[in-house]
């Protein structure tokens, strides 16, 4: 599922399949992506549905088991891996989760900064310097840290560390795998206004990868919806909450606290399937209030909505203009089937 845009980045029918156990876990089911210049895509879901799976695909840390994951065009793992390691090294950042693991307690900042240029041999010793400098100015950590240790720095500093690291090489791309769930309530707007920030300063395109789709409309121009390893709607991020078509997105967005417009979330039965025993048909089919026969039998076309940039999977999807206090009247007095 994919907009016609410019592409950086793009993901074309790919699937991740673990092997645990002598079963098979669907991390990653047909996923479509297309990332272009500047663009900031959010990526949204619960816990497992294949979010930080499709992150890893981005920044060729996992070669997907089949389909293709390109940058400018060019197919990743059609590559040599030496030239794969150096493309995607130079050209992508990865900011990962929690900072605490993601940094090396032994190594000093300085060091840390400078390894991705030492790696790539960028400049000679004493541009690399310079350069640790300009990365800590950037992203707004005082000198005095460039000795410290990871540890001895506060959890919003090592994140500051984190996303320095990833911006090292002048990458075109930063993909943001939870970059504030592991922080304090207080340091994540900081952190997040940083990230905007430095989307304008640099012209950086950002795939933010979040189960929050509050912060995710707010960071994004396009969101995509995840679940149970599929994209299963993608809308610009002003859609994403009154006029998601697809019943997911719907009941993500209910769920989020609002202080503004208090809403009754839509209510969603039963757990969340095994990603190694997914639902025949659609995968949503099971939690779903307009679930029926259709559903259980086959997966859902691409469909699109009002806007060719807004797509989704359903059979049944929300009308545009149903409210949430609508949609949870619908369900509360629908006749049983």
């Amino acid at each position: 599922m994919t907009s016609q845009v410019t592409s950086l980045a793009e993901v074309r029918d790919a699937h991740v399949v673990h092997r645990a156990r002598g079963s098979r876990v669907y991390a990653l089911t047909g996923a479509d992506l297309t990332v272009a210049p500047g663009e900031t895509v959010g990526v949204v879901g619960e816990s497992g549905c294949g979010k930080s799976t499709l992150a890893r695909l981005l920044v060729g840390i996992q070669p997907p088991t089949s389909g293709t994951v390109s940058f400018h065009g060019r197919d990743l793992w059609a590559m040599p891996p030496e030239e794969r390691r150096s493309t995607v090294g130079a050209a992508t950042g990865m900011i990962f989760q929690d900072p605490s693991t993601a940094l090396n307690r032994r190594v000093p900042v300085r060091r840390i900064l400078r390894d991705p240029l030492d790696v790539h041999r960028r400049g000679s010793k004493a541009e690399r310097e310079d350069r640790v400098r300009e990365l800590m100015g950037l992203v707004g950590l005082p000198g005095s840290a460039a000795d410290a240790l990871p540890g001895q720095l506060s959890g919003g500093q090592r994140q500051r560390v984190a996303i320095a690291r990833a911006l090292a090489l002048d990458p075109a791309l930063v993909v943001a795998d939870e970059p504030t769930s592991a922080l304090d309530v207080s340091v994540r707007a900081q952190i997040l206004n940083l990230l905007l920030d430095l989307r304008e300063r640099l012209g950086l395109a950002l795939v933010f990868v979040s189960h929050d789709i509050q912060t995710v409309r707010r960071m994004s121009d396009r969101v995509i919806t995840m679940y149970l390893g599929r994209i299963v709607e993608e809308a610009p991020a002003d859609r994403v909450s009154d006029r998601a078509r697809h019943p997911y997105t719907r009941a993500l967005f209910s769920a989020t606290p609002s202080l503004l417009r208090p809403v009754a979330p839509i209510p969603l039965t039963g757990p969340v399937p095994s990603a190694a025993r997914p639902p025949s048909g659609c995968p949503f089919r099971t939690r779903c209030w307009k679930a029926d026969e259709v559903c259980a039998e086959l997966m859902p076309d691409v469909s699109a909505a009002s806007q060719p940039s807004h797509r989704y999977r359903c059979h049944h999807p929300v009308q545009e203009d149903k409210s949430t206090d609508d949609v949870v009247r619908e369900i509360l007095h629908r006749e049983p089937r």
